[in-house]
This record gives C-alpha cells, structure tokens and sequence, in this order.
C-alpha cells in the first residue's frame, strides 16, 4: 500500500477544527433566509476514522462544501490541518481531498488521463506524481486506458477516490462513498480506505448506512437541523441508550408470564418465546437467566441484541424543531 498520506501526518492533534460555524441562505421569492449551519464547533482529531451523520437536510452538505471551498460561510471559523480555509486558502485546499456524493466523472477521459488531469489542477510535478501507484491501489490498472464511461458504478466511485488523493491530502472527506455500490464493491472500497487510513489519513465520513458508521468509525458527530447534537466516540454513543434486548426460547409452552418474571420489562412475544428489555448498568444478564432456571423453565436458545447506532441516532434526531435545515446545496 503507497503512503498517501503526508509525512507530516501527526503533526497537528487536529485534521480539522471547526468553531462556532454558522451559513444563512438567503431567501428566495418572498422565503425567508434558511439557517443551515447554527453555530457548530467541531474538531476532528488526526488520524481518526471520523463519521459525520445527520438526516437529509441536516446541514452536512453545507459543512463539508464549506471545507472544500465551494460554500462561503456566514460566521465562524474553520481550519483544515491548522491552515485557516480563507487566510491560508491554498494551503487548507491542498490539505483536503473530497470524494463528492455525485459521480462527476468526464465520460470522454480515461482513469489514467483524469488522475494526471487532476494531478497538474493540484500543480503536482509530473516527477511526483503517482498515477500508476493510486491506480493500482484503487484497483483500475486494467482499466486504465479505457475511456470512464465504459466502468462500472463501483469503478467510477474508486476513481473518484483516486482523484482525491492525488496530491497526497492529509485528510480524506468521503461524501456517501457507498451510495448505490453493491455489498462486494463496497467491501473493496472500505478496505482500501482502512489502508488509507493506517498509512496516516484522517477520515472524514457521510453516510445513511448507520451500520458502516458503526463498524468503521471510531469517533461520530450528529447534526440535525444545522446543530451538533452530540459528538462522542462510537463506544460512549451507544452506552447512553443503555438497553439491551433477550430472547428466550423455552421448552414449555406457556402462554403467559410467570409471576415471578414480572419484575423485569418482559413481555410474551409467542408461546415458549419471552423477550427481554433491559438496562445493562443496572440489569446483568445472569439475573435473568437465574430467575427462569428459578421459575422452572428450560432455556433452549436464546439471543441478545444489543443498542446498535441507529436507535441512538433515531433518539437523537426525532426532536422537533422551527428551524429549516440545509440549503439548497442538500
């Protein structure tokens, strides 16, 4: 695996540091202005697989095209590897590499053309460019000569994580990478951005596969209706639902709940079947296969479910409020 990443890549505690960052649309035909960024103060430590989740129209969009210089802010600060996105423009673009949600791809080029395309908007010397090496590492030796249009919707996606990376950025923001990927491609993809990522990248990911987030990233911020609701490790995230689930299959057929289980929030889901609901801070597990054995019953398979993302981030956004999300940008 080449290392993309710059030699630098620790150098700064934080990838990227966001304060008090605020965008108004303005309003159209009679509208009134859409506040889609209300005061968001982020950081995004180096080195971090980083996921940044919202419902549509959250105000992620409006984040990341801020970064990338496409957005101009209404207030507040952002810094990309400590370069200031407006004093030290040039500094903080070359610092980001974005993969964009839409596939932006030249049909009439081929991968090999669009990377050293890519590579001299960046001003990259030919003599340090990397084409045949990101070429590979993305998996599009073979299709190298082949004009775009004739790859596949998987190749397109690693091409254009191939043209994000070809001035070596310290920090990769991949925009719903995986949207319309099939299972296999998708597997590919992440596990070239896990060796990205071991070779010194920051990642910064958007996604509405909340079971991705959880696998890869080990910090996560939510954005609902332009606010940063919460931000956390994975870990801590999901330990503030504390619930658990447990389904027991027993051998007897009852058809009620014994009296002696009524002190746990169980409930009959069909006959021999009990489910369960508990907080695992103040419930073992133990406990309640104790009070079964103790009430006579013969556990024949059993199966827990524990908080997963999407039950804390469905907690999270479901609160109403006022105000509009994104602008038009999505």
């Amino acid at each position: 695996m080449p290392a993309f990443a710059n030699e630098t890549a620790f150098a700064n505690e934080a990838a990227v540091e966001i304060v008090d960052l605020g965008k108004t649309y303005p309003g159209h035909r009679g509208q009134p202005p859409v506040r889609a960024l209300k005061d968001v103060t982020l950081t995004v430590p180096a080195g971090s697989f980083f996921g940044l989740l919202g419902p549509n129209g959250a105000g992620k969009s409006t984040l990341i095209n801020i970064l990338a210089g496409l957005v101009i802010r209404t207030s507040g600060e952002a810094r990309i590897w400590g370069y200031d996105i407006d004093r030290d423009m040039r500094a903080a673009r070359r610092a980001i590499g974005v993969v964009p949600q839409e596939l932006n791809i030249d049909p009439f080029f081929t991968p090999r053309e669009l990377l050293e395309l890519q590579a001299g908007l960046y001003g990259v010397p030919k003599a340090d460019r990397r084409t045949d090496e990101i070429l590979e590492a993305v998996g599009l030796t073979r299709q190298a000569g082949a004009y775009a249009r004739s790859l596949s919707g998987g190749m397109r996606r690693r091409l254009l994580v191939g043209k994000a990376m070809v001035h070596s950025p310290p920090v990769l923001v991949l925009d719903e990478p995986t949207a319309g990927v099939d299972v296999a491609l998708r597997r590919q993809l992440w596990s070239y951005v896990r060796r990205l990522k071991d070779s010194g990248v920051t990642i910064l990911l958007t996604t509405h596969y909340l079971e991705e987030a959880q696998t890869l990233c080990d910090r996560i911020a939510i954005i609902n209706h332009g606010r940063l609701i919460a931000c956390d490790t994975t870990e801590a995230l999901l330990q503030r639902l504390d619930a658990k689930e447990m389904t027991v299959t027993v051998s007897e057929a009852i058809d009620s709940v014994p009296e002696s289980l009524t002190c746990f929030n169980v409930e009959l889901a069909r006959p021999g079947r009990l489910v369960f609901h508990y907080p695992p801070s103040r419930i073992h597990s133990g406990e309640i296969l104790t009070a079964l054995r103790d009430a006579g019953l013969t556990i024949i398979d059993l199966t827990t479910r524990e908080a997963e993302l999407e039950d804390i981030f469905l907690q999270l956004t479901s609160q109403p409020d006022g105000a509009a999300g994104e602008g038009p940008d999505g």
